[in-house]
């Protein structure tokens, strides 16, 4: 059985887990005697660890980095992410899971009937923000081709649960290179850009050489047989000549969509 301390009955500040701001808020109650020390320290005490047995569930992730544990569905059973998805949104926390399939989404829709299947990206959310954080500037994902696409749309999701307006550019890798070049105002007003990419890689130093804001390359494992499964397109933007271009690893567009929505510094 999972173990939770209980939150104290006559505290109102328990109604969901707390983010920095509504930490700041309680702090602000504090010093005008609205609540007490003891109220606070039960408080930090509540954000615990909550152990499933197979999985222990980091409730206090939010109030440490702005958003909740997110769920890697590879390896894990049906029942095993629908347990832990229940338990994140039981405590109004937004869910994204990623690398799901289809037995995944189905076993968290038994227990979460609000929750999306994003099936191009292999991505389950819930309890999402319906509208972007106001401030925030905008993420443009770019993938090379359209086979890099359920890379550049895990990027995506993970951006927009995460609070910011995305736009996206698909399909204008360096072989047709007047795609990219006509699209200029996208790349303008962005302030953080994701580019994926597989094959030998090459889009992110393009994109580098053309902004002035952060570049995340991401390099999928697209390619023929010297792409080494996306080891050639990691090394050559590892070896991008174009300043500000950093990478992540292959496949990963949760890491670059979650980096990206740290950088965004908001709107140009």
């Amino acid at each position: 059985m999972p173990t939770l301390v209980s939150p104290p009955k006559n505290s109102y500040i328990f109604n969901t887990f707390m983010t920095k701001t509504e930490l700041k808020q309680i702090l602000i109650d504090y010093k005008s005697g609205k609540i007490t020390e003891q109220q606070i320290l039960e408080t930090l005490t509540f954000l615990r660890s909550e152990s499933l047995g197979f999985a222990t569930i980091d409730h206090h992730r939010r109030l440490r980095q702005g958003f909740p544990e997110v769920i890697l569905c590879e390896g894990k059973t049906p029942q095993q992410v629908a347990e832990i998805a229940s338990r994140i949104t039981s405590k109004k926390h937004p869910l994204l899971a990623t690398r799901a399939s289809n037995e995944h989404f189905k076993s968290v829709k038994r227990k979460i009937r609000t929750a999306h299947y994003h099936q191009f990206a292999h991505v389950i959310t819930a309890n999402e923000p319906k509208e972007p954080e106001q401030g925030k500037g905008i993420i443009l994902v770019i993938s090379a081709g359209t086979s890099d696409i359920p890379v550049a749309e895990e990027a995506a999701i993970t951006a927009q649960v995460m609070g910011n307006p995305v736009e996206k550019l698909y399909d204008v890798g360096v072989a047709g290179i007047h795609r990219l070049l006509s699209q200029s105002e996208k790349l303008l007003n962005a302030t953080v850009i994701i580019v994926v990419a597989g094959m030998e890689g090459a889009l992110p130093s393009v994109v580098g050489g053309l902004v002035d804001v952060p570049v995340i390359a991401v390099p999928t494992s697209i390619g023929y047989g010297a792409s080494f499964g996306g080891v050639a397109a990691l090394l050559g933007m590892l070896n991008s000549c174009a300043s500000g271009v950093t990478v992540v690893n292959i496949d990963n567009g949760f890491g670059a969509g979650f980096a990206a929505s740290l950088m965004n510094p908001g709107s140009r």
